[in-house]
């Protein structure tokens, strides 16, 4: 881990990406390093390693067994609410959103990074954290990783005003076509809940998304944390396939930004954050 990557948020990134690809090279039930050699490792204190440790253990990737250690976690049910148009639709968002800048940096992918995006782990990457807020109010924490290479110019301006996918489409000529998007439920750590004004360990949502442009390539890996007292999942079955599907409106998506998915019969939600998935 570079000693020169500056900010807490990003810290904690770092540390919880380490353990992360720990987690995911291995099967579950196999046992990871103790709290002692992973500080020593990485050079980092205690409470910053278990910060990290004590997220994983809370979203169910690790689990803690007293005088034994730590190991993975068994693995999760998957349940895909997408149909196979993977249409989505759910109700036009209220309110005005907005975005604070907590990190902006640019450094090496990493392993685990890189191979989400399909680049070599020392090739670099911009980093942004950012708080996103409705009429002010806090409602997520998004932590985005984008080639560098694919936008040298990106400008803090940018992420913290208008449609980042506009941006990346009208500034960097970066047209976004397709994501592959995981939701699961988790709680706040103490630092997150600071950042949304919410009690610690509150309920929250966890999205995961790996974004493709037109040709396929991976450019954008992002991961966010929703309020959980402010959105729900719903999933609308469709089963008759002569069924007249509901017209799409148009509006934010929790996880996913509007902009060219919003082109392309796609995303939208409400501060609720119902998600109705058409099949």
């Amino acid at each position: 881990m570079r000693e020169d990557a500056s900010g807490a948020v990003l810290k904690r990134e770092r540390v919880r990406d380490f353990v992360l690809d720990l987690v995911e090279s291995r099967s579950p039930g196999d046992a990871i390093p103790s709290e002692r050699s992973l500080c020593a490792r990485l050079g980092v204190s205690r409470p910053t390693l278990r910060a990290a440790v004590d997220e994983l253990v809370a979203a169910g990737l690790l689990v803690r067994e007293h005088g034994r250690g730590m190991f993975v976690a068994p693995e999760k049910i998957t349940q895909e609410l997408v149909s196979g148009r993977q249409s989505m639709t759910a109700p036009q968002a209220s309110g005005a959103w907005s975005s604070r800048l907590l990190e902006f940096t640019t450094f090496a992918a990493g392993a685990r990074v890189g191979r989400k995006l399909r680049m070599s782990p020392a090739a670099e990457i911009v980093y942004v954290a950012r708080l996103r807020l409705v009429d002010g109010a806090p409602m997520a924490i998004e932590h985005l990783h984008i080639r560098a290479d694919l936008v040298p110019t990106l400008s803090a301006q940018e992420l913290e005003a208008g449609d980042l996918y506009e941006h990346l489409r009208e500034q960097h000529g970066v047209h976004v076509q397709e994501a592959v998007q995981a939701i699961e439920p988790t709680v706040v750590t103490r630092a997150e809940a600071e950042l949304l004004d919410v009690p610690e360990l509150s309920p929250a949502l966890l999205f995961e998304r790996l974004t493709s442009d037109t040709t396929g390539r991976p450019v954008e890996y992002v991961h966010s944390i929703y309020r959980g007292d402010r959105y729900r999942i719903v999933s609308r079955l469709t089963l008759d396939p002569s069924a007249t599907e509901p017209p799409t409106r148009l509006g934010h998506h929790p996880g996913i930004p509007p902009g060219d998915f919003a082109h392309r019969e796609t995303i939208a939600s409400s501060t609720r954050g119902d998600i109705q998935t058409g099949q």
